[in-house]
């Protein structure tokens, strides 16, 4: 199993936020901490906004912030609600489906019970175990100081 590029940001940007929640953090410092490009960036935080798990104050002292306690965001809800409905195989896929053996391939169904211990297991895990007490996670998770 692979996760997309867009789980992967909003995975370590829920990590920066749990790490600084004393403060509003910036789009401009996760994107140079976490090396992410801002435009990507500002995708997921849109959609981490709108689920629930950010909040965003828009301005010029804007910034994010959890919108729930870390110790209540479950890492396999964050997975299930940014990959959505992408299909783990062909045979998911609908409309893009060409494989003749769809409706007898018995590898499907094992693929969705693969899938769902996966996330069953992610579920276990919440933002703020990945954070707490991870201070080489800390370190690495400190905004760059200005050099003038």
């Amino acid at each position: 199993m692979r996760i997309t590029k867009r789980t992967n940001i909003a995975v370590r940007l829920l990590m920066y936020c749990a790490a600084h929640q004393d403060r509003l953090v910036t789009k401009s410092e996760i994107a140079e901490v976490c090396n992410i490009s801002e435009n990507h960036l500002a995708q997921v935080i849109n959609q981490l906004g709108q689920l629930g798990y950010l909040s965003t104050q828009r301005g010029r002292n804007g910034g994010m912030t959890l919108a729930r306690a870390a110790d209540q965001i479950r890492i396999g809800s964050v997975f299930r609600h940014v990959e959505g409905d992408l299909p783990l195989a062909e045979c998911f896929a609908d409309a893009d489906n060409t494989c003749p053996l769809s409706d007898a391939c018995r590898l499907k169904l094992a693929l969705r019970d693969a899938a769902e211990v996966f996330y069953a297991s992610l579920d276990e895990i919440t933002l703020d175990a990945l954070v707490c007490d991870n201070d080489q996670l800390l370190r690495i998770l400190q905004p760059v100081a200005c050099v003038r």
